[in-house]
């Protein structure tokens, strides 16, 4: 089958959101092939480049969500009142402070959708000052949102920007039958544009859609505002949008595929049917931690190790705390931190860990004229000490996790393929993760995170049986191997309830009832058909770059 992947701000980009996750998927499922159409987030993400590409991944196509030349549409008359009226509904549903107002968005959105199909584009009607002035008077309306209502033309012009942002998938040119219109499938992995596009196809084309999120893009928007979004009506505004943007989505998607069961209640609560959502884990290379899980040696029993990024989530201020009751049970005991700083708040906890650590453990020597060496030592992968992640993991007997936030604990993973014991706090998917196979304590609580450390260094029975457990639990559950075979039956599943029908043309405009053969629903070329389905031409401001040899198909029937 033909799958149309959507992404946003990662795959095939170098750097990205999920990149490594979407080329795995790909190269493992080379019975497919794949249709990339990506939205990147800024001009440094594209000059960087692609990521090699295998054969069967036959076009790519890519839009930027960071800039955007307006089309330059000529708008009439009937047009521009189209577009008012469609902008007006979107925006008093995005304003309207009751919860029954699916329907009234879902309608606007797909009027603005054909709106910009007809007319080449709505970048600069978006941009409008009929746009900020439907806003004001959603705002203004006796049902709008207190913190909507209190909103004034500084922030209504903010808000009119990032929403023309977040709708520029309408100005698209890629729901036509020679797009996501020759898609037996459309795969989003995110939320957001990516979604929406899908959305768009499933409207135009009737093509089946999959949304794939490992991490709930909602719930960033809930937790993280950015410089512009400082005013709390542009933060409300906003929030409804994104809101009624997610609900449409998991409403129209034949499946949903959260990765844990903490994005999977998040969906549940934004109203996604139970019965639609399958949960498929992330999938992570196992061969690389191989031989640390298989060795019979299992690490210095008097050592704790820490993996991951050093940022304030990770709470490394209470692992340092916890480290000092350790060192009073344990004297022997060290602790090894493993990571690079994400940032320049990154660097500067660092730094406040590096001076917490230098006040709770002076440099111990053994003698006057002796160095002393402090038992807790701050390094990154790649030193002559860890040159590898699996080196890391092999160094100690326990590993630990220290967050406050988490999603899905990719260095707790690693730790049970290594067959590593762990201590880890309560946060995101990390129960889901452990499963009964480690330690798991309240977060920011030092003392409960010390007294499980130092009862599996007291007890290298449990820690093997742990450590045994965990590695088995591992494999089962988060290898790329079971992550590609949950998608390959969910293409199936969906594909097999969702047929995707389109209407074939002969050169005189008549239909062609059995222009589709059998045999074209199989993977390869092995039928090609003179007639042209019905397409739409029109300009767009994405880029179409086929893919050593891809072919455009024209029809069902020529793939």
């Amino acid at each position: 089958m033909r799958i149309g992947l959507l992404t946003e701000g990662g795959y095939p980009y170098v750097s990205g959101d999920a990149r490594l996750w979407c080329d795995r998927l790909v190269r493992g499922l080379g019975q497919h092939e794949f249709d990339i159409y990506a939205l990147s987030r800024t001009r440094r993400q594209e000059d960087e480049g692609w990521i090699p590409l295998p054969p069967h991944v036959t076009r790519v196509r890519t839009a930027p969500l960071w800039t955007a030349d307006d089309d330059g549409a000529g708008h009439g008359r009937r047009a521009r009142r189209r577009f008012a009226e469609c902008y007006e509904e979107l925006a008093g549903a995005v304003c309207a402070g009751s919860d029954d107002q699916a329907d009234r968005f879902a309608g606007a959105l797909y009027g603005l959708a054909e709106l910009a199909r007809d007319e080449g584009g709505l970048v600069g009607a978006l941009r409008s000052e009929t746009a900020v002035r439907a806003l004001e008077r959603a705002c203004r309306a006796p049902a709008a949102l207190r913190a909507a209502r209190e909103a004034r033309v500084p922030e209504l012009l903010t808000v009119a920007a990032l929403l023309e942002r977040a709708l520029r998938p309408l100005s698209l040119d890629w729901y036509e039958d020679d797009g996501l219109g020759s898609a037996d499938l459309c795969h989003a992995t995110a939320g957001g544009p990516a979604a929406l596009s899908g959305l768009l196809a499933r409207h135009f084309c009737g093509v089946p859609l999959l949304v794939t999120e490992y991490g709930v893009q909602l719930r960033s928007h809930y937790l993280a505002a950015g410089a512009a979004e400082d005013a709390p009506s542009v933060r409300a505004l906003l929030a409804a949008f994104h809101r009624r943007l997610v609900g449409e989505v998991y409403q129209r998607a034949a499946i949903l595929t959260p990765g844990n069961a903490h994005a999977r209640r998040w969906q549940e609560r934004c109203g996604a049917d139970r019965a639609r959502i399958r949960t498929v884990h992330p999938g992570m290379e196992a061969s690389r931690f191989a031989e640390v899980g298989e060795a019979p040696d299992r690490g210095d029993p008097d050592t704790l190790v820490w993996v991951g990024r050093v940022e304030p989530a990770k709470d490394l201020v209470s692992l340092l705390h916890a480290f000092a009751e350790v060192r009073r049970a344990e004297p022997k005991a060290r602790l090894r931190i493993l990571g690079a700083p994400a940032g320049a708040e990154g660097r500067a906890y660092l730094g406040h860990c590096r001076a917490l650590a230098a006040q709770l453990f002076p440099d111990e020597a053994e003698g006057v004229h002796a160095v002393g060496d402090n038992p807790v030592s701050f390094e990154e992968i790649g030193a002559p000490e860890a040159p590898t992640l699996a080196d890391a993991y092999a160094s100690g007997a326990v590993v630990v996790l220290s967050s406050v936030v988490e999603g899905f604990p990719i260095s707790l993973v690693e730790a049970m393929f290594c067959g590593r014991a762990t201590v880890s706090t309560d946060v995101g998917a990390v129960v889901e993760v452990i499963g009964g196979t480690g330690l798991v304590v309240p977060p920011r609580n030092p003392r409960a995170l010390a007294e499980s450390c130092v009862a599996l260094m007291r007890d290298p029975e449990r820690r093997e049986r742990l450590g045994a457990a965990a590695r088995a639990r591992a494999l089962e559950l988060f290898t790329v191997e079971q992550n590609i075979t949950a998608f390959h039956s969910i293409y199936l599943e969906i594909v097999a309830h969702c047929p995707v029908r389109r209407v074939v043309l002969d050169d005189a405009g008549e239909p062609l009832p059995f222009a589709a053969p059998a045999e074209a629903h199989i993977p390869g070329r092995w039928t090609g058909s003179p007639a042209r389905a019905v397409a739409r031409g029109g300009p767009g401001w994405a880029s179409d770059t086929p893919v050593r040899g891809a072919r455009l198909a024209t029809s069902e029937g020529a793939r």
